[in-house]
């Protein structure tokens, strides 16, 4: 496989609405390479309506949009939810939705939720070696706000298997993920805010430990030195977009976040971690090479770290 990346027609990983509409009118499905949105859509199981992923993309969906499920396309032997899955794994997935190594995607989410699980599914795929450009819309919400087109209720259309190619080792970029163990090594040895820095997508209650996990049975509190950073307050409160690159890089910086040192975002299973990855990337607030994601995040700290090693913290700090 050739390991240079063919051309998008985006300047920036997030890109708004009328770039993406401007874009989709100026290619067809015979561009090389092609411009597809992917629907990244997944909710929280304890999710009050009961929705899904799979059910929002079949109401309501942008034009010729196919359907990423975070559950299925995952490492499905894994005890925890949706961690990444194999090459091999991923590839058959991508071949199934018809799309090939050098197409550009686009992900979002749905428009009730805004940005939520895109940014993983976008993340995913640049990890597991994507030859193509792969971008976020922010967002389906303003999109259908500003009477864009949409597809739906119902089935889309087919579009046939291609043949996606299995990733090479050298294309999965493994430096992006960290994992249990040495995240652990290095909070048992007091590192986690001094050497690097964790930051934490849950809601600043389940962070200190005064509000319940979405999953029974899983204690809430935090990683020993880890910084809360709730997704909304990275968000516009009205349109659920990304807040400015200044304001971001404020937040950062109010927050204590030290650009120099590496960065490890982490959530609730590795979903809205990535939220925080790309908010890190709008703001050019720190090179891609410092930064990280634990693909377990807190589903799996809070079952596999022992309670003699102290290191579930529940503060009101």
């Amino acid at each position: 496989m050739s390991s240079s990346k063919p051309p998008s027609p985006f300047n920036s990983y997030l890109v708004n609405p009328s770039e993406l509409h401007t874009a989709l009118q100026s290619t067809s499905p015979a561009s090389n390479p092609r411009l597809i949105p992917l629907c990244g859509t997944w909710f929280l199981p304890n999710d009050p309506q009961k929705r899904t992923g799979r059910s929002t993309y079949l109401a309501r969906r942008l034009p010729g949009a196919r359907f990423f499920d975070l559950d299925a396309i995952s490492d499905t032997s894994s005890p925890y939810p949706h961690m990444l899955p194999s090459p091999a794994h991923f590839a058959s997935s991508m071949s199934r939705l018809g799309l090939r190594n050098d197409d550009t995607l686009v992900v979002y989410d749905s428009a009730e939720l805004g940005i939520f699980s895109a940014p993983r599914v976008a993340w995913q795929i640049r990890v597991l070696g994507h030859r193509g450009a792969v971008h976020v819309l922010d967002n389906f919400r303003v999109w259908v706000e500003e009477g864009r087109p949409t597809e739906g209720p119902g089935e889309p259309e087919g579009w046939g298997e291609c043949v996606y190619e299995v990733p090479g080792e050298a294309e999965v970029q493994t430096g992006r993920v960290v994992g249990f163990e040495e995240v652990r090594e290095r909070a048992k040895k007091g590192e986690v805010g001094r050497e690097v820095q964790v930051l934490d997508a849950r809601s600043e209650g389940r962070w200190k430990g005064v509000e319940p996990e979405p999953r029974p049975g899983l204690s809430s509190g935090h990683i020993p030195g880890s910084v809360s950073v709730p997704v909304p307050e990275l968000l516009d409160p009205n349109t659920k977009t990304f807040l400015p690159p200044s304001e971001l890089g404020a937040l950062f910086k109010k927050k204590g976040i030290d650009p120099s040192k590496p960065i490890i975002s982490s959530c609730g299973t590795g979903v809205t971690a990535t939220v925080i990855d790309a908010a890190l990337e709008k703001a050019g607030y720190s090179p891609e090479e410092r930064r990280k994601v634990y693909d377990g995040s807190w589903t799996e700290w809070a079952q596999r770290v022992q309670p003699e090693e102290s290191l579930i913290q529940k503060s009101q700090r």
